[in-house]
């Protein structure tokens, strides 16, 4: 990534965040591997870009960028040490390292084309379940993810000083806890996979459709998401709901290019141009639902979502969906995974195959428990369901209510001008 022309600024801007966002995972994990120390690497790792912001802009990018950061980070760490207390054990291996040639220019100190085990160890290390899952969301997205505290506040929606807090808080807790970056021993693996995967999940989700704002879509965000996904999946190839949870990503945003109109309003499910989904991503995520299938295990969660957004991809229309089939894998899934939200989901489901007064007494058991009062998804699918059983009053109050509770802009337009239809 050498400049040609005289260095300046912005190119040199362009140039970090390029290298920064498709490597930071494995600088921080190289760094976080040398040191022994996850929070002291992913200080160091900043200070490295902060020091190239400058110096690239002065002198040009050079050769052999990621040698650059990660030689700069480690006399960082070396600093660090010699701070912290006279040369011990550790300083001498690092000082030792420090003297060891860099790669040769334009070698990259991994193969780009194999995904090591520090990026799946920074992965575990950043979504320890000694943290609390907002602070698991905040360190994923800034040492995996490689994205600055703004983006994250962006994604999140809170203040920025809030997202540095978290990432301060979560790094002195793995410190205090003194959890060592490494790969968990298989048994524990597979116990603290489901909060990795939780967290892609929880990412994924808020991209696919954002809870407020004014667009419904946070594309960066989701295939953000898919990005880390797709690393999970490469380095455990043998865990069926990590194929489930790329499928499910890949699925839903394989339909993301009809989801908005050129205004960027909000297009529903029966309204969508299916010739507009993404055809490489439902080729993708079906090659992934397969793995997950293949593994002989059952689908969980995830692979369950997946298989429900494989109806619908593989359907030419909405009505040409096998609803009876979407039904019973929302069945399924309220056993393996309960929760207010599947049995939304399951009610719109039954009003496709069995009609809407079936789908409304689903619903009224769900506002009966009091668990999504506040949300605008119970009044809005109520609305909905009144609406087609001609209660017309009802209807227009319930979705005048879900759009009242309704964060979202484009959301919001989309229930008030229903309840305007029904007006008409």
């Amino acid at each position: 990534m050498p400049t040609d022309g005289p260095p300046d600024a912005e190119s040199a801007r362009r140039a970090v965040e390029a290298l920064w966002r498709i490597e930071s995972a494995r600088i921080v994990g190289a760094l976080a591997r040398y040191t022994g120390d996850f929070a002291l690497a992913e200080d160091v790792a900043q200070e490295a870009v902060a020091q190239a912001l400058v110096g690239w802009a002065r002198d040009g990018v050079p050769a052999n960028p990621v040698g650059w950061l990660l030689t700069t980070a480690r006399r960082r760490a070396v600093d660090a040490f010699r701070r912290r207390a006279a040369l011990d054990d550790r300083y001498a291996v690092l000082a030792g390292r420090l003297a060891e040639p860099a790669s040769g220019d334009g070698d990259l100190p991994w193969d780009p084309d194999r995904v090591d085990d520090d990026v799946l160890a920074l992965m575990f290390v950043a979504c320890h379940p000694v943290l609390a899952p907002p602070a698991r969301l905040a360190l994923t997205l800034r040492v995996v993810g490689g994205l600055s505290s703004e983006e994250i506040a962006r994604a999140l929606l809170v203040p920025v000083p809030t997202v540095q807090a978290r990432i301060t808080r979560a790094k002195r807790t793995i410190a205090a806890a003194r959890v060592p970056f490494a790969l968990p021993e298989p048994p524990q693996r597979r116990e603290r996979l489901g909060a990795v995967l939780g967290v892609l999940y929880v990412i994924f989700t808020e991209g696919s459709t954002a809870t407020a704002g004014v667009d419904l879509l946070r594309p960066d965000l989701a295939y953000e998401a898919i990005r880390l996904a797709r690393t999970l999946a490469a380095l455990l190839p043998g865990e069926p709901e990590v194929h489930g949870l790329l499928a499910l990503c890949e699925l839903t945003a394989a339909r993301f290019p009809a989801r908005v109109d050129a205004d960027g309003e909000a297009v529903l499910l029966a309204d969508q141009d299916r010739r507009r989904w993404d055809r490489s991503a439902i080729r993708r995520g079906m090659a992934a639902l397969r793995r997950a299938v293949a593994s002989g295990r059952g689908l969980g969660p995830y692979g369950l979502q997946a298989s429900i957004a494989a109806c619908h991809a593989g359907a030419p229309s909405v009505a040409q969906t096998d609803w009876a089939r979407v039904v019973l894998l929302y069945e399924a899934l309220g056993r393996v995974a309960p929760s207010p939200v599947v049995e939304l989901n399951r009610a719109v489901a039954v009003a496709m195959a069995d009609g809407p007064q079936s789908a409304l007494a689903v619903v009224d058991e769900v506002a009966a428990t009091g668990r999504l009062a506040g949300s605008h998804l119970l009044p809005g699918v109520r609305g909905e369901l009144l609406a087609r059983l001609g209660r017309t009053a009802e209807a227009r109050a319930e979705l005048e209510f879900a759009a009242r509770l309704c964060r979202n802009v484009r959301e919001r337009a989309v229930l008030l001008r229903r309840a305007a239809d029904l007006d008409g």
